[in-house]
């Protein structure tokens, strides 16, 4: 026994109409300048910091237990993380576009 067509367009608009409002009930707003910048910022931050921290720790460990490094590994891992922290804020920003490329396109229809 198959379904009756017209019953089940029936149940596929007022779907369509109930997922609509609840698209509408929970949508974000784009992202604010102030919010935009802090998350670059940490981006860019938190990758200098985790590089050098990384380079201070293998110089720690070689001086301590090999030989005495100075900082060469902390440099190169800061340099490391400076670019790992440009990448990031590179791709936050790419992400950030296209959600208010999204937002846009939305508010359109």
């Amino acid at each position: 026994m198959a379904p009756d067509p017209d019953r089940l367009r029936d149940l596929g608009s007022r779907l369509d109409k109930l997922q609509a409002g609840q698209d509408a009930r929970y949508k974000k707003p784009p992202p604010s300048g102030l919010g935009i910048a802090g998350r670059f910022a940490t981006e860019l931050v938190a990758a200098l910091f985790v590089g050098g921290g990384l380079g201070w720790g293998i110089d720690w460990l070689l001086g301590r237990f090999l030989f005495k490094t100075f900082p060469v590994f902390m440099l190169v891992f800061v340099v490391l993380g400076a670019v790992a922290g440009i990448l990031n804020v590179m791709r936050a920003a790419k992400d950030i576009n296209a959600e208010i490329a999204r937002a846009r396109s939305n508010e359109e229809k």
